[in-house]
């Protein structure tokens, strides 16, 4: 019996000291091992604090920094035994929330594109055979009221024919004589071929097309690029379409209404910038812009963003902005690549430096300042800018953060987080 009863003892005892091991090695020695941590860390700390004070300077506020210079003293058993997830003992810097306003510049690449609004398109009125192609090659440039292909079309034919019989047989018939010269000018001809039918009385074997507009001509079949009115290059064995010969030819037949070709106005042309959805948030319609090109890069211009489509473009992770540019001085080769810088709207908010955040994936926390450790605590924010977040919910002004959370964090470890009461 008293066997037993010495062995129930030593089974005790033995049970206790396993205990205290485990709250030795689960609870306090992890603090130990975050406290030598965070002091190993100090220096580097120390180190940044000039940045963390320099970047949140402003007129409107200026972050505070709190810095305990001494070691911690007297940490009683209550702050040693708080879970590791949540809590952690450390000397670190602590910063507070600063309200002011910040302006904001947004940095963006793009290019140069035609702008599809400026885009003429040369139409057949009649059927017909193509006769003669004053047009050579593709991104031909011409110019308003140029020549661009004559035509032979029945339907012209006999609509001359039948104005001139009114004209020699019915001369008294006004109303049917200015219904015959309206339809030549709707089939497509000028107030100078209808008045040298009249003069010499003889129908015109063939009717020219005439540009209505200045620019670089595109065939009508073309594929357009990224929508910015460039043809894309397709490979047809070992040539490019932008190198292909013209696919009209002469005596080939177009159709009534049918696109001959398309003209695109150099002239007129957009600077399409890629905006990051981070981004969006700051850059609004009319917002100014400076932009510099890389084939001028002494040569600097100003504009404003007059369209924000709101669709991602195939294959791209970013929304893209609109900006008209007179390129009638610039001169700048299609598809110029582009670097702009985007003045937004000033923003009044309160900061932290992004190093006093910490990302747990869907959730933001901060650690805030409890006697001699920090808390963790989770935080709603806002937009980024530079080193800047913006804070929107969480702490206030009144509470002190860790100025670098990463300092107190355990790679192997996870963070507990509570909700501000």
């Amino acid at each position: 019996m008293k066997k037993r009863k010495v062995a129930i003892i030593i089974i005790s005892i033995l049970a206790l000291l396993a205990v205290v091991a485990l709250v030795y090695f689960k609870v306090i020695l992890p603090k130990i091992e975050t406290k030598q941590k965070a002091a190993t860390g100090m220096e580097n700390m120390n180190m940044d604090s000039k940045d963390v004070t320099d970047t949140m300077n402003s007129t409107n506020g200026e972050m505070k920094m709190e810095s305990d210079s001494t070691k911690i003293h007297d940490v009683n058993l209550h702050t040693l035994l708080q879970p590791t997830s949540g809590f952690a003992i450390s000397s670190i810097p602590a910063i507070t929330l600063v309200k002011r306003e910040e302006a904001i510049e947004i940095n963006a690449l793009g290019y140069t594109a035609y702008n599809t609004t400026e885009v003429g398109a040369i139409s057949a009125r009649v059927n017909g055979r193509i006769e003669k192609l004053y047009v050579k090659y593709r991104y031909q440039l011409i110019k308003k009221g140029q020549k661009i292909v004559d035509i032979y079309s029945p339907e012209l034919l006999t609509a001359q024919q039948n104005l001139l019989f009114l004209l020699k047989n019915d001369q008294t018939n006004n109303s049917l004589i200015s219904a015959a010269k309206e339809k030549l000018l709707l089939l497509g001809f000028s107030s100078q071929q209808l008045q040298q039918l009249i003069n010499t009385q003889k129908t015109l074997f063939t009717v020219s097309v005439y540009s209505s507009y200045s620019g670089h001509i595109h065939e009508a079949q073309g594929k357009e690029m990224n929508g910015a009115g460039v043809e894309a290059p397709i490979m047809n064995n070992t040539t490019s379409i932008t190198t292909q010969e013209l696919s009209l030819k002469e005596g080939m037949y177009l159709q009534k209404g049918q696109t001959i070709f398309k003209v695109y106005n150099p002239n007129k042309v957009w600077a399409l910038l890629n905006i990051y959805p981070s981004d969006l948030s700051f850059i609004k319609v009319r917002n100014k812009v400076k932009i510099v090109s890389e084939v001028r890069p002494d040569k600097e211009f100003n504009s404003s963003i007059y369209f924000i489509e709101p669709f991602f473009r195939p294959g791209s992770k970013t929304l893209t902005a609109r900006i008209n540019i007179d390129n009638s001085v610039l001169q700048l080769p299609i598809g110029s690549q582009l670097k702009a810088t985007i003045f937004s709207s000033a923003v009044t908010a309160q900061w932290l430096p992004k190093e006093a955040v910490q990302s747990l994936g869907l959730e933001n926390v901060v650690f805030v300042k409890s006697g001699n450790g920090y808390k963790a605590q989770k935080i709603a924010t806002g937009v980024s800018y530079k080193k800047l977040i913006q804070i929107t919910g969480g702490i206030t002004t009144a509470d002190s953060v860790a100025a670098n959370a990463q300092f107190l964090m355990d790679s192997e470890g996870f963070i507990k987080i509570q909700n501000k009461d």
